[in-house]
């Protein structure tokens, strides 16, 4: 659900203190948006059309491919003000030191893209050379993914947004642990509040296991579409296990197919 006049004026008036705090604590006079109709505008969008009965489960039951309405997606935020929170959110990000994964960082992997995009992709943890530049998926898997995006419509200096379930690179690589992820939570929360993307794509397990709260692999959980937060949420392969397995190819491309189709002319130049 999204948040109500209340609610996202007291993450605006958040947020400003924490901007300010690191523009040198003095408070600034700033104007505030018209939150009463944003709210106003995002309540009559959920009204407009079902969404799935529980958040997490499948449309339809088990292995459906029929994913929820587009239409019961909440109105936007500006976008200069999607720019502006997400730039604080971003500096707040740099100073979190909420689990173990902050002690052995070079950057903090805040994401990137654009701020009012079509596609939320959303990884599992920076690696070596996210971790060196501060920037998610740069390295070959990120070279991969871009190549799979472009295939349908996507990218993200156009309507994409790329972000991970922990900013912080996990030791060698491995899969965050359930308390770090655990701890990462509210960034993400709050990045797919400003954002509002019209659908999610999670690459690989830890991603959609942690977004759907499901256990199974991405073997079984891939092609499925799910909702997280009244968003259209659909899963595949992370572009390293392609990488590592040309097999996964192919159920990957037919998983990107499935978003392309959901999204249908939204993805048309």
């Amino acid at each position: 659900m999204s948040l109500d006049k209340e609610g996202l004026e007291g993450l605006w008036d958040e947020l400003s203190i924490v901007e300010d705090w690191m523009r040198g604590g003095i408070r600034r006079d700033r104007g505030k948006p018209d939150f009463a109709a944003i709210a106003a505008s995002r309540a009559a969008a959920e009204a407009a059309g079902p969404v799935s009965d529980a958040p997490g489960a499948p449309e339809g039951g088990s292995g459906s491919r029929t994913g929820p309405r587009l239409d019961a997606m909440p109105a936007s935020l500006p976008a200069g003000d999607r720019v502006r929170f997400l730039a604080t959110l971003s500096r707040e990000a740099g100073l979190c030191q909420a689990c173990r994964l902050q002690a052995g960082r070079k950057k903090v992997v805040f994401g990137a893209g654009v701020e009012c995009p079509v596609v939320l992709v959303v990884g599992e943890g920076p690696g070596a050379e996210e971790d060196a530049q501060g920037l998610p998926f740069v390295g070959p898997a990120g070279q991969l993914l871009d190549k799979m995006l472009a295939a349908i419509g996507v990218s993200r200096e156009r309507n994409a947004y790329i972000a991970n379930i922990v900013k912080c690179r996990p030791p060698a690589n491995r899969d965050p642990a359930p308390d770090e992820v655990k701890a990462c939570s509210a960034w993400l929360e709050r990045q797919v509040e400003i954002l509002s993307p019209r659908a999610i794509l999670c690459l690989g397990r830890t991603a959609i296991q942690a977004l759907t709260g499901e256990a199974e692999g991405i073997t079984k959980l891939h092609g499925r579409w799910f909702e997280y937060r009244g968003i259209p949420l659909i899963g595949t392969f992370h572009p390293s296990a392609i990488l590592r397995d040309e097999a996964y190819k192919r159920p990957a491309w037919e998983d990107l197919k499935l978003l392309r189709d959901k999204l249908g002319d939204v993805l048309l130049p």
